[in-house]
């Protein structure tokens, strides 16, 4: 059987891999996306189980790609996890993901996460 999809859509490349590595833990195929408007394309062309996002993303506005998963029926099964600095980010858009994390976000904490919206 097949593992679930999972993008990881953060520009920091550090935090991206480790965020990569956590899900792939929790079994799910994961591709780590670094700007915005890649983001959006690969969502429309291949929607995922799971999605980790960053709020501050080249080439996209801060809810953009959010608002572009909340508003499109292709992403009804597609879970997201915000992944924030910003505190006050976090706290509005808790209605709009499935989870809020604030980083810094721990490896064992995201995996954990991952595995309990895992299909």
């Amino acid at each position: 059987m097949n593992n679930p999809s999972a993008f990881v859509i953060e520009d920091d490349k550090n935090l991206a891999l480790a965020f990569a590595e956590a899900v792939r833990d929790a079994d799910y195929d994961v591709e780590v996306i670094y700007d915005g408007e890649i983001a959006k394309a690969r969502l429309i062309e291949s929607p995922p189980t799971l999605v980790i996002l960053d709020l501050h993303i080249p080439h996209a506005g801060r809810t953009e790609i959010l608002s572009l998963i909340n508003s499109d029926e292709r992403f009804v099964n597609t879970r997201v996890i915000v992944a924030s600095a910003d505190a006050i980010s976090a706290d509005e858009l808790q209605n709009d993901a499935d989870l809020v994390l604030l980083k810094p976000v721990g490896f064992r904490q995201l995996r954990d996460m991952a595995t309990r919206l895992r299909p």
